[in-house]
């Protein structure tokens, strides 16, 4: 065992040991509870164990098996979130428990990787219990959160419980600029647009078309204070639109990956792919969304560093004269309330609030503050 799919994860050193033994002893359990905060590289790990039990040479990371468990195309791999407002609901652990009980399409194994698995609760934990404890002989089942507390005793203790320690910036920053080539300027603005999360920043830098809507974003709160109302609308509604782009680059990308799958699957097997691009893509736009509020995020915590006097703290170096003319003017309980209505707005797409409803209100309310910084 080469042991590649685990050089992408940075100062997990215990959890991937434990990870990486269990692999390669034949010892790896049923279930998998991994705990840790955003950006710490869990669902980096959960894929790299995917490689160790599908690939033949034990997660090489170079092979067409781990490429595509990387790139979540593999057919035996299978992604999950929740699909409700208040988490996940009982018709879909339905589905996941039927799906879990057919036979691999591919591979030896079947993964299944349930992100936010603190919103496991209720009717749908209880009827998921008896699988997560005696699933078939070929499944394994990964489940993640941010924190343990969040997760249902009865689902925690079915689970071996792997803990992820948070990535210093510094550490976060050095892997980007080693895997990119970018500068420490461009990582640093990356993983602010991605909320920490490594590999997320190295696929932002790839990808022209959420540079381009992290660019628009900043244009757009640069000249936020001097629009009007119907400046206001028409920014959230490009903005929306700009994060459609980057989706449609992986769209045409999938697309191809459908029609080869075509040629050597079944046809239920091409219907299973079919449905899970579908989740993907539907991933990848929140994804987008998310990116608008953390971009914003990072610009007004730019603003508040610098009214602090912090400038070494400023993660979006590029927009750094108009973020401190902002914040020359900017008090801190101002830049806290502007800070605020990110969180609102992240809130309310969580509870399937328009995304446009809530990215317009977001700049009001921020344009509400610039106009008035005191």
């Amino acid at each position: 065992m080469t042991g590649c799919v685990w050089d992408d994860l940075v100062g997990q050193t215990k959890a991937t040991g434990y990870l990486r033994r269990a692999a390669t002893s034949g010892a790896v359990s049923h279930a998998y509870l991994f705990v840790g905060p955003t950006g710490v590289g869990k669902s980096t790990a959960a894929r790299a164990l995917a490689c160790a039990l599908l690939c033949d040479d034990g997660g090489c990371g170079s092979c067409p098996v781990c490429r595509r468990i990387r790139s979540a195309t593999h057919p035996d791999l299978h992604l999950f979130e929740p699909e409700g407002v208040a988490g996940y609901v009982i018709d879909q652990v339905r589905d996941l428990i039927r799906d879990i009980g057919m036979k691999p399409i591919e591979a030896r194994y079947k993964v299944y990787i349930l992100r936010d698995a603190g919103r496991l609760q209720g009717a749908a934990a209880n009827a998921f219990l008896k699988t997560l404890e005696e699933p078939p002989g070929d499944v394994l089942i990964v489940l993640l959160a941010n924190d343990f507390e969040d997760v249902l005793a009865t689902i925690a203790s079915r689970c071996h419980v792997v803990r992820f320690a948070p990535v210093p910036a510094g550490t976060a920053r050095a892997l980007v600029v080693e895997r990119t080539g970018a500068s420490d300027a461009e990582a640093r603005a990356a993983l602010a647009a991605t909320d920490g999360v490594i590999p997320h920043a190295i696929e932002f830098l790839a990808s022209p078309g959420r540079r381009n809507v992290r660019a628009a974003i900043i244009g757009t709160l640069k000249r936020l204070s001097v629009m009007d109302a119907h400046d206001v609308l028409q920014a959230a509604r490009s903005l929306l639109s700009e994060v459609k782009a980057p989706v449609e680059e992986v769209r045409a990308m999938r697309a191809g990956e459908l029609e080869t799958a075509r040629e050597f699957l079944s046809r239920g097997a091409v219907s299973e792919i079919e449905k899970r691009q579908k989740r993907e893509l539907t991933a990848r736009e929140r994804d987008g969304i998310t990116e608008i509020m953390s971009v914003t995020e990072s610009w007004l915590r730019d603003c508040l560093v610098l009214a602090k006097g912090a400038p070494e703290l400023v993660d979006n170096a590029d927009a750094a004269d108009a973020t401190a003319e902002v914040a020359a003017g900017l008090s801190v309980p101002a830049a806290l309330r502007a800070l605020q209505a990110v969180r609102t707005a992240r809130e309310r797409i969580a509870y399937n609030v328009s995304p446009q409803l809530a990215v317009e209100a977001m700049l009001f309310d921020i344009q509400e503050v610039l106009k008035c910084p005191r």
